[in-house]
């Protein structure tokens, strides 16, 4: 879009906000672009919080968001942006579905933030292209579309599609986009405003708790625990992944015990149910096919080792989360809006208030190139 003020080159940018969706992860991305703004004086980016029908959306911290406007009554857009959060499976309907493709044909490109990927893949928008999503829904979404190349990595760029994590991650992505479009200094100067130590970048993956406790102290046995989550479905022998990192079965075994205190068939059967309890809550997928998603040879193997584990049948822990989400819906309903709607601020009056401040317009974009690395 051409920006009526100046007449530069504009980008409008709309977050599709669904119920539950992370603050945290929201307020990452725009205040990214907010600072573009501030720091090049120009008005590079506008962007709009969209709901479908236009009316409050809660965030995941219970804080409720009155959007810019509805999916109907928005601007031209050129890039659309999922804001994802809790229980994303239900957060959204087939009317998200058919807007986000009707985007998509227009030459919108596309986006999501926390766990958004799982609508955009459910829309059949990230076949064949890489995804990054909150690790929490990595396996929710690998299982239910085998068409999308899902990474482990914080984000990724793919064509039209730009998709990551959640918590901060959402700022990091946001500064490789301005990065490739308006050059390294500015996205240098928004890092250092928001006193970022560490730009992370595409290769960086999200943290796995055992590498954050070891670091790199134990790399056989981050070897062996990275195999064994990446081989849930079929489950390898203890023989064989020990013979796998070159270590003996007795070794193998002491270094579980020394390090996890238990042995490595039990840790191994903990990350399968860990998995499936996933799956359980996220996912529509039947007791059976989790079993056997997860290496059970039988459903009552399943949930014998479930019950044993996680002190709940698998039937019952899908029924819990039901009545949870009844119990949330019934909440909702009983509080109603007051008052009338605030105003939300625009970019313009964010613009003009940054003017005051002593970085408004300290980088120079004019003769500037796009960083392609």
């Amino acid at each position: 879009m051409i920006d009526e003020v100046n007449g530069s080159q504009s980008r409008a940018i709309g977050f599709l906000l669904l119920d539950n969706f992370t603050m945290i992860s929201l307020a990452s991305a725009v205040e990214a672009l907010r600072m573009a703004n501030q720091l090049s004086g120009e008005k590079l980016y506008y962007w709009y919080t969209l709901t479908m029908d236009g009316q409050p959306v809660s965030a995941s911290d219970g804080i409720t968001i009155t959007p810019d406007a509805s999916v109907t009554q928005c601007p031209a857009l050129d890039t659309v942006i999922v804001a994802g959060g809790l229980n994303v499976p239900r957060a959204y309907t087939q009317r998200h579905i058919n807007w986000l493709q009707a985007m998509e044909r227009q030459g919108s490109k596309l986006g999501a933030i926390c766990t958004g990927s799982y609508l955009l893949a459910d829309a059949g928008l990230l076949d064949g292209y890489e995804c990054s999503t909150h690790w929490e829904y990595l396996a929710a979404l690998q299982e239910a579309f085998p068409r999308v190349k899902c990474s482990n990595r914080l984000f990724s760029f793919d064509r039209g599609r730009m998709t990551c994590t959640g918590g901060t991650v959402p700022l990091d992505m946001m500064l490789k986009m301005i990065k490739l479009e308006h050059g390294y200094p500015l996205s240098t100067a928004i890092s250092e405003m928001f006193i970022c130590d560490r730009v992370r970048d595409e290769s960086d993956q999200q943290k796995v708790p055992l590498q954050h406790v070891l670091g790199t102290t134990q790399p056989k046995l981050l070897e062996l625990v990275a195999l064994m989550e990446a081989n849930i479905e079929e489950v390898i022998e203890m023989d064989e992944l020990a013979g796998y990192v070159n270590l003996s079965r007795r070794q193998m075994e002491r270094l579980f015990q020394k390090y996890l205190e238990c042995s490595p068939s039990r840790y191994y059967l903990r990350l399968r149910l860990l998995r499936a309890r996933q799956l359980l809550k996220q996912s529509t997928m039947s007791i059976i096919d989790i079993a056997a998603a997860c290496g059970f040879v039988s459903s009552p193997h399943f949930s014998k080792c479930y019950r044993e584990q996680m002190g709940i049948p698998p039937r019952d822990e899908r029924t819990a989360v039901r009545q949870s989400e009844q119990s949330s819906v019934e909440a909702v309903e009983r509080i109603k809006p007051i008052g009338q709607k605030p105003e939300v601020p625009s970019v313009r009056k964010t613009f003009s208030a940054a003017r005051t401040e002593s970085t408004f317009g300290s980088v120079d974009l004019s003769g500037k190139k796009k960083d392609e690395t």
